[in-house]
């Protein structure tokens, strides 16, 4: 069983040679472990440092995000004939020690994805502000994706060769709450185990403030909501529209049977076919975009047996 480990870095110059220098060389039940830095366009020595200290190197030729390198590793990955891919961080931020738990229940075969779940509540570099974000983000998740997740927002994952497969990021921004939907959607068992981290000295280049942050990440599960779930998306304010419509229809019925006919509350008349006809029009889209997202389904699975054919061939050379 081979173990590659991918690590995104952009100007990582400072930190690299301590975050591959601690992780592991060597784990029980693995026969290779490789360690794969995607160089996002940096403008320092991350590249060639990572060459130096014995890591293969994916230069993308311009600063393209988090994202985009996060794909480009799992790429690579596939392409050496990974069965496990773990995900770290270019500033030393996770423990390399925390990988054989990390990679522990896919190996046993009880989990495709496992999440490090950091120690959230004593951390140092969290503000009270971040803190209390990163669990709102956790709860949201978990509610939207039905899974047990402790710390949705860490980098520090595994991922079985199947699940990598599966995956697709769309996000330009990052990849961490939109593959834990994803993987949900597709039926992956997604598992979380705590894990330690180091003192990070320098700020997050990600996130740029939390107002910043919240905005990207909220906007990125809301389209994933609408991508996975559109029926529930659109029936929902549907049923609220007609329902208010039909309340607002009664009343002016009633004041109508009650005055004999006389004219007034043509206001009240008015909103209610306004409402009505939203509701009508969102039920419409709610079913266009369940049919949308069949056929996306069916896109899915056979954009995953190409990639499967594609990636066994290579591993087979």
């Amino acid at each position: 069983m081979n173990v590659v480990i991918q690590i995104p870095c952009l100007d990582e110059a400072q930190t690299l040679p301590a975050t591959i220098g601690d992780l592991p060389t060597a784990l029980e039940g693995i026969d290779a472990i490789r360690v794969v830095v995607i160089d996002d366009g940096s403008s320092d020595e991350t590249g060639a440092i990572a060459a130096s200290l014995g890591a293969s190197v994916v230069r993308l030729p311009e600063t393209r995000g988090l994202a985009a390198a996060f794909s480009a590793g799992i790429e690579e990955a596939l392409d050496a004939g990974a069965d496990i891919v773990v995900n770290t961080d270019g500033d030393n931020q996770y423990r390399g020690d925390d990988i054989a738990a990390l990679i522990e229940p896919i190996v046993e075969g009880r989990a495709d994805i496992v999440i490090g779940a950091r120690p959230i509540a004593t951390m140092r570099d969290f503000s009270w502000t971040k803190r209390w974000l990163q669990r709102a983000g956790s709860w949201v998740v978990r509610r939207l994706s039905g899974t047990a997740v402790a710390d949705a927002t860490s980098g520090f994952r595994a991922y079985s060769r199947e699940a990598a497969l599966r995956l697709e990021v769309f996000s330009g921004y990052t990849y961490t709450l939109e593959t834990i939907v994803q993987a949900a959607n597709h039926g992956l068992r997604v598992a979380s185990v705590p894990v330690g981290v180091n003192s990070v000295a320098r700020p997050s280049r990600l996130v740029r403030s939390s107002a910043h942050y919240v905005m990207r990440a909220g906007s990125g599960l809301l389209r994933m909501f609408v991508v996975y779930r559109p029926f529930r998306f659109f029936i929902v304010p549907a049923a609220i529209s007609m329902v208010i419509a039909f309340a607002i229809g009664v009343r002016f019925l009633w004041f109508y049977a009650v005055s004999g006919g006389a004219a007034g509350h043509l206001q009240s008349l008015i909103l209610a076919a306004m409402l009505f006809g939203l509701g009508a029009a969102l039920t419409i889209v709610a079913f266009l975009g369940d049919l949308i997202a069949i056929n996306r389904r069916m896109l899915e699975e056979l954009r995953l047996e190409a990639r499967r054919r594609r990636f066994e061939a290579a591993r087979e050379r």
